[in-house]
């Protein structure tokens, strides 16, 4: 009696490809994306009168930051004489708007210090923008 050979049967793998493609395209089209907008813990500022508005631009305090250093309202400062300026400003008032601006270029370092000098004195109402 002869025994009879079998050929080694194979899987073909391009049916199987397709199949996991179809079911990846299928599943980024589905998929539900989370609005990362809502998800912010923002505060957004109530609309002002004209006059409001002109008082707030009074107590402003603007820091510029660039790859040089700290700029504090038009004056180049270092970060204790920075320091001591808050400090005095906090005495009067810790709800006085601070400006951030950074340029494209500046350390991500200065920016931490300045951001730390605000909290050290409790100046929570900081905007931060990039020029």
């Amino acid at each position: 009696m002869a025994r009879k050979t079998y050929d080694n049967p194979k899987a073909e793998m391009t049916p199987m490809i397709d199949v996991v493609f179809q079911l990846m395209i299928f599943f980024v089209v589905t998929i539900k994306q989370e609005d990362i907008f809502s998800k912010l813990n923002a505060n957004r500022p109530a609309p002002n009168a004209g006059s409001a508005q002109s008082e707030e631009n009074d107590t402003q305090i603007k820091i510029d930051i660039g790859p040089e250093g700290v700029v504090f309202n038009t004056r180049g400062v270092s970060f204790k004489e920075l320091d001591s300026h808050m400090k005095q400003l906090s005495k009067a008032s810790t709800q006085s708007m601070v400006l951030v601006r950074c340029t494209l270029n500046s350390p991500h370092g200065f920016l931490v210090q300045v951001l730390d000098i605000c909290n050290k004195y409790k100046m929570y109402n900081v905007s931060i923008f990039s020029m």
